[in-house]
C-alpha cells in the first residue's frame, strides 16, 4: 500500500507487481510533455486494436496449452474466483470516471500479461506466435497506459490512480499457472469489448 507516482507506476508496469496507488488531484502532475499531440486518435486506436485481437489471442492461448484446456475451456477458464477490476462506467458516465476505470483496467491488465508471459516463456518456449502476441498486446497496453496517464494529467490533473494487481503466479504448478492465464485472458475478452463501447465516444474528434 502506497502513493505511487504515475511515471514510478509506468515503470513498475515491466514486472508484475501487487500494491495500490491513491488518486490525488493537486500539482503534481509531470509536464504535459508526456503528450503527443494525436493522443486521443491514438488512445482510440489502441483500444480498438486490442479489441480486435483479444479473442484471437485467448483462443491461441487456448491452443498451446494443450489438453484438458483445449477440450474444458468453459470450465478450467472460468474467472468467477480470480479478481478483476470492476468496470461499472457507462457510456453516460462522465468522461473523468471513464478514463480512471481505464486506467485501472489496463494496469491491472499490463501486469497480468507480465505474469503471463513469464509463465508461458518458461512453459511453452517454442510457442513463438503466442508468446510475440503477448508481447505485443504488452506493449499496446504500455503506450495505452502512457495516453491515458497523460490524458487524465492534462484534463483533469490526476497524477495518481487507486490500481489493485491480480495474485502472482510466482511459485504455482504448470496447471496453476495455465489455468490463471486463461482465467484472466477470458475475463479480458469478456471485458474488453465494453470498455472500448464505452471509451471510444468519450474520445471523439470534437
Amino acid at each position: 500500500t502506497g502513493v505511487v507516482p504515475f511515471v514510478a507506476l509506468l515503470l513498475l508496469q515491466r514486472r508484475p507487481v501487487a500494491g495500490r496507488a491513491l488518486l490525488v488531484s493537486g500539482s503534481g502532475c509531470p509536464s504535459h510533455g508526456l503528450c503527443r499531440s494525436n493522443v486521443q486518435e491514438q488512445t482510440r486506436r489502441q483500444v480498438a486494436m486490442l479489441n480486435a485481437t483479444a479473442q484471437e489471442l485467448f483462443s491461441l492461448y487456448l491452443k498451446c496449452q494443450g489438453e484438458p484446456f483445449s477440450s474444458e475451456s468453459d470450465k478450467l477458464c472460468n474467472p468467477a474466483g480470480i479478481f478483476f477490476p470492476a468496470f461499472r462506467v457507462n457510456r453516460t458516465s462522465e468522461r473523468k470516471e471513464v478514463l480512471v476505470a481505464m486506467y485501472k483496467l489496463f494496469a491491472f491488465l499490463n501486469a497480468s500479461l507480465g505474469n503471463i508471459t513469464r509463465d508461458q516463456e518458461e512453459l511453452n518456449p517454442m510457442a513463438k506466435e503466442l508468446l510475440e502476441r503477448l508481447h505485443n498486446t504488452t506493449k499496446t497496453t504500455r503506450g495505452l497506459i502512457s495516453n491515458l496517464t497523460c490524458l487524465l494529467c492534462k484534463n483533469y490533473n490526476i497524477f495518481q490512480v487507486d490500481v489493485r494487481y491480480g495474485d502472482s503466479s510466482k511459485g504455482k504448478s504448470a496447471f496453476k499457472k495455465k489455468q490463471q492465464g486463461c482465467q484472466v485472458l477470458r475475463k479480458y475478452v469478456q471485458v474488453i469489448g465494453q470498455a472500448a463501447r464505452v471509451l471510444l465516444p468519450h474520445l471523439s474528434p470534437s
